[in-house]
Order: C-alpha cells, then structure tokens, then sequence
C-alpha cells in the first residue's frame, strides 16, 4: 500500500515525506508543549465571531476578559491534563497505519480549528464581494446572521466524524493532516494581509476590489502550494513505517 501511494504521488508531482525518514520523538519536550497552549487559546478564544469581530473592530472590553479568563482556565487545565494536541507529555500518533481511536480531545480541538479557519474566511470574503458589488459594507450585519449558522455547520461535521484529523480513527493521519496545515497556511497568511489593507486602503469599491483580489489571490496560491506538498508538513507522509505527528 505504501509504494502504491508513494508511486501516485510522484507521478503528480507531489512531494512526499516517508514516516522512515523521520525522526522518532518519543516525549515532547516541555517547551514544545508550552508553545502549542496558545494555538489552543486563540482557537477558543475566537470561537463566538461576534465577540471577535467586535475586538477588532471596537477593541478589548470586559465581555472579552471574562471569555478569555475562561479560555485560559479551560485550556490551562487540559494542558496540564496532557488534553490538548501537541501538548501531551508524548505523542499521541507514532504509527500511521494504526487503526488507532482519535481521542475526545483532538478530535474537539480540531473542530474548533477547522471553524476558525473556514468560518472567518467565508465571511470576510463575503463581506469584500458584498461590498464590491453594492458599495456597502455590511460585514458586521454579516456576522451577526451567518457566523453561528457556518460555524455550527463545521462544528456538526466534527461531530459526526466528517473532517480531517476529527474522524474516529487515526489510520489516514499521514494525508488528513496535509489538508489541515494547508488550510491553516492559507488562512494565516491571508488573513493578516487582508487586516493591512484594510487599514491603508480606502473603502472604496476600487479599494475594496483589491482587497478582495489580494485576498482570494494568497488563499488560492497558497492552497495550491500546500496541494503540491511545497509548505511544511502538507506533505503525504506514506504509510507503513513508524513517524511522529504534530
């Protein structure tokens, strides 16, 4: 199975990654461990757009505090519980072909994930074509209609079992996780970009068009690398031997 994928890969010109090339982490130092607690702040933090897009748009208020005193004792707690991906005492996935149960944690972690990334995206994008075509800026009116439906969508999804790195079992961790960081990737690059332009160009529909066009322009590029296995780990990592996942 492993030199059939590997064969596939090459002949689409993706670049692979082979779990014999890697190097085995048996226990994740504690400094590793700290740094990926606020990934998991942050994910939780945002999870109510709302209140996030009112943090951006009016600053930090009490409503926020109490919510991120929240997240903080919540994550803090699983953290030191080792409940939290990437901040377990050791890793919890060595060998990709194992039929192994994706724990509670993980697959609630990155369902959370997987609606910060999508969710925000859609609607800024929306909220740019909007005003593109009608002049208006209503991405606040945008929010406050569309978040929970999209984000309860995905949160649905992970429910069920329906997204990568959430389903049930760990066994095709070594291309799930390539979908997810290419994701992230995209996401993270374009989404900082967007917040510059908005503050130096006037919302104007000639404005807000290159907004829209820079922001679709790094999504696309960027997801196009991740597919190519060009970014890091959004390389197929074949099967059959034994690697660490992040």
């Amino acid at each position: 199975m492993s030199s059939s994928v590997g064969e596939r890969a090459e002949r689409t010109s993706i670049r692979v990654e082979r779990a014999s090339d890697r190097r085995i982490r048996e226990r994740n130092k504690l400094y590793y461990r700290f740094l990926h607690w606020p990934i998991w702040i942050w994910v939780f933090f945002i999870a109510p757009g709302p209140l996030t897009f009112d943090l951006f748009a009016r600053g930090f208020d009490r409503r926020m505090a109490i919510w991120l005193g929240v997240v903080l004792s919540g994550t803090g707690l699983a953290g030191l519980r080792g409940r939290l991906p990437g901040v377990e005492p050791r890793p919890y996935i060595i060998r990709f072909t194992e039929d192994k149960p994706n724990p509670l944690y993980r697959r609630v972690c990155y369902t959370f994930a997987w609606s910060a990334a999508i969710t925000f995206a859609v609607l800024n994008m929306t909220g740019l074509i909007v005003a593109v075509v009608t002049g208006r800026w209503v991405l606040a009116q945008i929010y406050e209609v569309a978040y929970f439906p999209i984000a309860g969508s995905i949160w649905l999804l992970g429910l069920s079992g329906h997204l990568p790195r959430v389903m049930a079992s760990t066994k095709n961790e070594g291309h799930e996780r390539r979908y997810f960081y290419g994701t992230i990737w995209a996401v993270c690059l374009a989404q900082p970009v967007l917040g510059v332009l908005w503050n130096v160009l006037p919302q104007t529909r000639v404005g807000d068009f290159i907004k829209l066009a820079v922001f679709a322009s790094i999504l696309g590029f960027v997801g196009w690398l991740a597919s190519r296995g060009v970014l890091p780990r959004t390389r197929p990592i074949v099967p059959g031997e034994l690697a660490v996942s992040d």
